[in-house]
């Protein structure tokens, strides 16, 4: 019980609801590595992706690209840890792949 002139203060951030994930670690190098491309139809990836294929397979030669039109589109919403159907079809697409990395969200 709060005495007189005594305040309970309250957080207005709220609690944390979302349970952090650990990320993959970064690559030393993109050579010899294959790369996914995924377009969730959110800008004009039919526009920047082939600009950034070309510069990258221009930089490390021995890259490999798999485009956005050879993997399935996402939009994945949910928090991380948590998969639905469309994201399960994504994680199996990409280690169908071998991706080593993506690319995503390039543009906006």
């Amino acid at each position: 019980m709060l005495k007189e002139g005594q305040y309970e203060v309250v957080s207005p951030l709220g609690e944390r609801d979302t349970k952090w994930i650990d990320t993959a670690s970064c690559l030393d190098t993109l050579e010899d590595k294959t790369i996914c491309e995924l377009w969730n139809e959110s800008f004009k990836a039919n526009i920047t992706f082939p600009v950034i294929r070309e510069l990258l397979q221009k930089e490390y030669p021995g890259i490999k690209i798999v485009p956005y039109t050879n993997m399935p589109r996402h939009h994945m919403l949910e928090n991380p840890g948590v998969n639905n159907a469309e994201s399960e079809a994504l994680i199996a697409a990409l280690k169908e792949k071998g991706c080593d990395a993506v690319i995503s969200g390039n543009g906006g």
